[in-house]
Order: C-alpha cells, then structure tokens, then sequence
C-alpha cells in the first residue's frame, strides 16, 4: 500500500466517524444536550461544539478568539484553544451545531477527494501544522477524536453502540501502540519488565522495558510477559482515553498483579 493509499483510508475511516458521531447526535433529546460526560468541564453541547470548532478550523474557516474565563479543566496552551471554541458556540443550538458539524467536514471531505494528500511528512493545515503536526498525524488524529467523542455522548446519555465499526477499531489499535510509553514512563516499571495488552478484537501488543529504562514493543523473543491484561475494546478506549477507572472485574490481570495495576492506572494518554 502506497502513502497516498493509507491516507485515503484515514480520509474514510473519518468521514465515517462523522458520519456516525452526526447521526448520535440527531437522536439527542433536547433536555440531555446539558448532561454532564466523563470530560471534566464538557457537557454534550461542549463536545459536539468542540467538534464543530475543530472541523471548520480544518475547513479553513477562522479560530474563534473569545475569553475564555474561569475554566480550571482547560490546561496548557491548547486547552485554551480549544476551550475557545466551546464558549464561542456556547449559546448556539443543537441544530446549528450539528450543521456546522456537516457543512465544514463536508467542505474538508471535498477537498480532501479533490486534491488527495499523498505525503504523510508534509506539514498539516492551519494551526495543526503550527504546533508541528504532520498531514499523516492529522489525519490519524481525526478519526480518533471524532470517535472518542461519539462514545463520550454515549456513555454520557447512556445510549451504547458503534464499538465494532472502522473507527472503532482504528481508535483503539492506534491507542494500543502507546504501550511502551505507559509501561515505562506512565508506570515506571522496572528494567526486563514485559507487559503484554489482550484487547478483544486485536491482536495482542507487548511492551518491553529496555536497559536504558525505556519502552519498546516486545515479542515472543523477550520471553513470558511479567503480566498480561486482557479486557473489551470499550474498557480499553475508556482507560487508554483517560475518562474513568477501569469497572471492577473487567480487566484480567495475569502475573504480576501490582505492575498490571499500575499500568492501568497510567493508562490515560489522551487529554
């Protein structure tokens, strides 16, 4: 596969995760848009504003410069950023988020089809490029937090669904490759230590934790995990995504019991 064929995919995998987060949020009664959802600050308007801010920067609309006031749970520069759009659009409606939603990914989904990006290294648009990202990050990025944010709507209001689509399953094998840097950053686990993540519908993912104390993905040549965690992609996106502790008894834990526990515990890579 060329690196003009793997972006295409992404391109796919994140319209469908529009397609899919837009159609949720049809279904959103009009008293449940205040629900309170596992992000600290947001509740559903936040996040499908949020959603709309990110995907009309990405359509070349312009960045909403507000005050962002008293909000604790908006750290560091992109906090900040990112919470401006939230207040931007804070007493628009449901309706008119949800068109913004679709106007903009629509817009970006054009161009995207028209002029296909071909080089992964190449610096992304707008603001994303200016913090460093690159067209293939962007691009991997997206269908994780359209998709992140569909189930953070779902949990929030109770309405399960849509763990075994393409975004889905792209989300958490990308959340899985952060292994490594859990195991040994995250957890401090201890120089030899080999953690092995069981999550259904993937294949396994082993992290070894080298001389140097850093991480790197394991194989069956590093011999017999120090300890294995098995559990469901929807515990595993919810950990991995840093949104609440794993319910008691959905994660097996195999070995060594405190490491395993751990890592769990420093399993949150997402803001």
């Amino acid at each position: 596969m060329t690196d003009a064929d793997r972006l295409s995919a992404l391109v796919a995998v994140w319209w469908e995760a529009v397609d899919s987060f837009t159609r949720l949020l049809e279904h959103v009664d009009d008293d449940q848009w205040a629900t309170p959802t596992d992000l600290p600050g947001w509740d559903v308007h936040a996040i499908a504003a949020h959603t709309a801010h990110l995907e009309s920067l990405l359509a070349g609309r312009p960045h909403d410069d507000v005050e962002v006031g008293d909000a604790p749970h908006a750290r560091g520069m992109m906090g900040q950023f990112t919470e401006q759009g939230v207040v931007a659009r804070r007493d628009r409606a449901a309706d008119a988020l949800i068109t913004e939603i679709r106007e903009a990914t629509t817009a970006r989904h054009t161009q995207l089809l028209a002029d296909p990006p071909t080089d992964p290294a190449a610096p992304a648009p707008g603001p994303f490029g200016a913090i460093g990202w690159s067209t293939g990050l962007l691009l991997r990025n997206r269908p994780l937090d359209v998709w992140m944010h569909e189930q953070d709507v779902r949990r929030a209001l109770d309405m399960p669904g849509n763990l075994d689509s393409a975004p889905a399953r792209h989300s958490a094998a990308y959340l899985m490759e952060t292994l490594p840097f859990v195991v040994a950053k995250r957890a401090q686990a201890p120089v030899g230590s080999v953690v092995r993540l069981e999550v259904a519908g993937h294949d396994p993912v082993t992290a070894i934790v080298g001389a140097d104390g850093r991480g790197r993905p394991g194989g069956p040549e590093d011999g017999e995990p120090t300890v294995t965690l098995t559990t469901d992609r929807e515990t595993f996106i919810v950990l991995a995504g840093g949104r609440r502790p794993a319910e008691p008894g959905v994660v097996r834990v195999a070995g060594d019991a405190e490491l395993g526990e751990r890592v769990l515990a420093s399993m949150g890579v997402t803001p």
